[in-house]
């Protein structure tokens, strides 16, 4: 098994390189920066890449990895397992993932499974992937309620549901960045991308639009065009 480990701290690329280089069945295990993953990717044609999702700017940058390494498994490890960052993962491409709690032995299992097109998680994690299956299934556009009363299709992502929901909670930046797994400059980019989807300039004018649509969504006919607002996260803000 060629294995390329992913990360920007030199200790976590040797630790890595020590747990796996020892183990049967390993032929040969090779460390790069994020910068240089994929020139290292396309020379060294691994089955699998490791790739170091601790850093949140990491998650963001995975998708790009994935795409270069057509024919590998890409396996994140240290990952905290929140919804949003699970999903964001999964969005990425990636095969599998390794909890920041894991030992050797557990990276060792995940790989594995991987290998055999199994997919390793807590039950909290399955739900909230088959949470989100569900919100793609019914489209990936949302209808939110005009100043004219009338519902007209407005293009948010998923990820645009997601905060657009959480504003409505009054979370701050910092605190959508912490609960999803992204930097606080990528939530203040989503909010701007919102704002103008919604022709709207406040973060509270978000909230009373998304409000607005709910309620309209409550006693819209069957064949309006829309997708639940109800966010991929944890039980505490459904």
């Amino acid at each position: 098994m060629r294995i390329l480990v992913v990360s920007d701290v030199r200790l976590v690329q040797e630790g890595m390189h020590m747990v796996l280089a020892h183990l049967d069945g390993v032929e040969a295990v090779h460390c790069v920066d994020m910068l240089h993953a994929r020139d290292r990717s396309a020379q060294l044609t691994p089955e699998v890449v490791l790739v170091d999702a601790a850093r949140h700017e990491n998650v963001e940058r995975v998708k790009d990895l994935v795409a270069a390494v057509p024919d590998a498994k890409v396996v994140a490890f240290g990952v905290r397992e929140t919804d949003g960052e699970i999903v964001a993962l999964a969005e990425a491409g990636t095969a599998g993932y390794v909890r920041d709690s894991a030992g050797s032995g557990d990276v060792i299992r995940v790989l594995e499974r991987v290998l055999h097109h199994e997919l390793p998680c807590s039950p909290g994690a399955a739900a909230s992937l088959y949470r989100r299956v569900a919100t793609l299934a019914q489209g990936t556009h949302a209808a939110v309620v005009a100043g004219n009363g009338h519902a007209d299709p407005v293009p948010l992502s998923g990820r645009e549901l997601q905060i657009a929901h959480l504003i409505g909670f009054g979370l701050s930046n910092k605190e959508l960045a912490r609960e999803l797994g992204i930097e606080s400059t990528t939530v203040k980019n989503h909010v701007h991308n919102i704002c103008h989807k919604l022709k709207v300039h406040r973060r509270g004018e978000i909230a009373a639009r998304i409000r607005t649509f709910r309620r309209a969504h409550a006693t819209a006919p069957e064949s309006m065009p829309v997708t639940d607002l109800r966010p991929d996260l944890t039980d505490e803000y459904q």
